[in-house]
Formats: C-alpha cells, sequence, structure tokens
C-alpha cells in the first residue's frame, strides 16, 4: 500500500478526480474476492438473486463460498491488475475482511457480510470526493470499512470525505410480501423510503450531471439525499429502464466516450431524451453460455465494461460479440479474463472504481 506521503496530484490534477466514465484513467481501486461468504437469505436478497440461485444461498447463508470459485475469480483479477498496470494505471486493493463474522446492530443482526469485490456499489467517486453508500442489504452494513484506509490516505492528500447518513435497516424498510412485477406492469420496488439508501453503482457519471435509476436497493429518499448534497455542483438525473429486477446502471447503460453509449436494448427499447444527440450503440446479445453460474447478475453483465480513455476499453476475453462491435465502434478492446469473477455478481466496471480521471467538470447532456 502507498504510503500517505507518496500519494501526489499527477500533474496538479487532485488526488480525487473523477468526473466521468472515459476520460484518461490514472488511479483505480480493484476489489478482492478473498473470503467472500453467502450473505444471509433475506427478502431483499430475492428481488435481486436469480431465481435458480435461492435455493444455494438459503441453504449456505454465512458460509464462505466454493474455494474453488473464489480462486477462479481471484486469479481474473489479477490479470486484471496486471493489465491496467501495464497501460499505465496506478492500482489499490482494498482489506481483506473476515465476513464470516456475525453481523449485530440495534435494529438487525445478520450471520455475516457478503465480500469487499464491488468497490464501485460501495463508493461514489464525484469530482474530488469520496461517497460511501448508504447500502439497503444488511449483509453490506459494514462492508465501506474494507475501503477506510485508503479513504483517509486520500484525504490527508487532499479529497473530500462524506459518509452519507448510516441507515438502520429497520424491518419498515423492507416490502415483505414483495413479488416481482412483470413487464407489462409498473415497476415496483423490494425497498420503501423510510430512509435514504444507495448504492454507488447505481449511478454514473457524465461530467457535471450524474444519472440515476431507482432499484432495489436506491430509493427516492436516497436520491433526493444526494441531489441535495451535490446541489450547486452536480445535477442528478432520474432514468426509468424497463427492468424487472433492477440493482445497478452499469448493465443497462455505459457511456465508453463523449456522444457515445451503450445501451442494453432491452431495457431502454426507447432512449430518454436526455441523450439526444449522442449516438446509441445497442449492446450485443450476451455470450454467457447458460450452465455458467451467475449468483447475482443476469447475463447482461456482458455490459458492465471499463473504459480506460476515449479509445481503450477493458472487455471479457471469450466475448467475441463485443469485441468486435467495440472495433466496429471505433475503440481498442483491451481483453481480460473474467468470466470466474462475473459468477460473483460484477464485470470490469462493478470490480473497480475510478479514483483520478485526466478531466474536469463539463456538460455533456
Amino acid at each position: 500500500m502507498i504510503a500517505p506521503a507518496q500519494l501526489q496530484p499527477s500533474r496538479s490534477l487532485p488526488v480525487v478526480n473523477a468526473f466521468t466514465e472515459w476520460d484518461l484513467l490514472e488511479e483505480v481501486i480493484v476489489g478482492v474476492v478473498d473470503n467472500a461468504t453467502f450473505p444471509e437469505w433475506h427478502i431483499s436478497l430475492k428481488a435481486t438473486v436469480p431465481d435458480n440461485m435461492w435455493d444455494l444461498f438459503q441453504r449456505n447463508a454465512g458460509r464462505p463460498f466454493p474455494p474453488e470459485r473464489i480462486a477462479a475469480a481471484k486469479k481474473d483479477l489479477e490479470e486484471l491488475v496486471h493489465i491496467l498496470e501495464a497501460e499505465g494505471v496506478t492500482v489499490r486493493r482494498p482489506e481483506a475482511l473476515d465476513f464470516r463474522r456475525p453481523i449485530v446492530t440495534p435494529h438487525f443482526a445478520s450471520s455475516g457480510g457478503l465480500y469487499a469485490a464491488m468497490p464501485r456499489d460501495v463508493l461514489l467517486v464525484v469530482g474530488d470526493e469520496v461517497i460511501e453508500s448508504p447500502m439497503a442489504w444488511r449483509s453490506r452494513y459494514f462492508e465501506p470499512l474494507a475501503y477506510r484506509a485508503l479513504i483517509k490516505e486520500y484525504f490527508r492528500a487532499g479529497a473530500r470525505w462524506t459518509a452519507a447518513p448510516k441507515p438502520e435497516l429497520k424491518d419498515e424498510l423492507y416490502v415483505h410480501d414483495f413479488v416481482d412485477p412483470t413487464e407489462d406492469e409498473p415497476p415496483r420496488y423490494v425497498i420503501t423510503d423510510t430512509e435514504p439508501t444507495f448504492d454507488a453503482a447505481d449511478f454514473i457519471k457524465f461530467g457535471k450531471d450524474l444519472v440515476v435509476q431507482k432499484s432495489n436497493v436506491t430509493n427516492e429518499f436516497g436520491i433526493r439525499w444526494l441531489q441535495r448534497h451535490l446541489e450547486g455542483r452536480f445535477r442528478v438525473h432520474v432514468v426509468e429502464p424497463r427492468d424487472t429486477h433492477p440493482m445497478h446502471i452499469d448493465a443497462t447503460i455505459m457511456p465508453l466516450a463523449p456522444g457515445k453509449l451503450l445501451v442494453n436494448p432491452h431495457r431502454f427499447p426507447k432512449v430518454p431524451s436526455l441523450f439526444r444527440g449522442w449516438d446509441i450503440l445497442e449492446a450485443p446479445t450476451p455470450s454467457i453460455p447458460d450452465g455458467h453460474p451467475l449468483y447475482m447478475t443476469s447475463k447482461w453483465i456482458n455490459m458492465n465494461l471499463l473504459s480506460l480513455d476515449e479509445k481503450r476499453v477493458v472487455v471479457e476475453r471469450s466475448d467475441e460479440p463485443m469485441i468486435s462491435a467495440l472495433r466496429r465502434w471505433g475503440f481498442t478492446p483491451i481483453p481480460c479474463n473474467f468470466r470466474n469473477f462475473n459468477t460473483f455478481g460484477g464485470s470490469f466496471h462493478c470490480a473497480t472504481v475510478d479514483v483520478r480521471r485526466r478531466g474536469d467538470a463539463v456538460s455533456y447532456l
């Protein structure tokens, strides 16, 4: 881990500086899958975990994920770290906490945590500020602590640091008789608005603007809190994809460069007017084999790409349809084995969070 004194802004940039998803990436946090643990079963998981995984989660609550799965995902992460460093990016890692330890608060108890594999869910980096998310899953209550050592270093080097209001996660936050809506029904969510909650991965950065979706972890109260917190510095726009299991927007839309937006054609058959004038790139059908286990996502995790700049994009090595599409669109794909990491609920965007990109607050919308 780099000592605080060594953290220096690059050519007068603040040590934390991220306004878009595509400016030149200089420093990033990459998650760790060590000690990944099945979370305690809860209604909040039922709304998002694929139904073919419910029994597996219920039977193994509080136990480690299969060691061979963890080892394979860890190998993928190490390949990603190697690629990023070879491309000139500084890589930081969180602590591998013991997620098997029970969680106890005045309002709930849980058999354990989850992992520190997805920093994009936990930390929202906006401009020179790091914001800790008030997450709705009880198993993720203490997950931000895996990043505290890094955040303190960034703060001492000049970054802003905010922790959103710590949620109580009482029973009344959840809709205990939740039933999935059909595609023809209005959206409904497993969380209420009794307190603000959001996952950072429900937000996408577009310079002076952030785009967010309501989801089964991000409620209207959480969006309002962030809008008020960022008022005068950033605008926050809400979009409504057609998704019966919404959780994290980065498998629904992904900006790859100014004016170029990768879109899930099933969730956004009609692209919001907010993106008028942008080139819309329809994501190719995912190539993930039917037999490959996906604990917490759909196959559309293939959209979860990481841009290193306006041309270079990290993509799953076996996803030939996406690689070919990116080349046709004028990008330079950087292949990386990541299928085994996909099993744990994310891909390149989820597994990372930008610390510093070489860009400024510009209006793109």
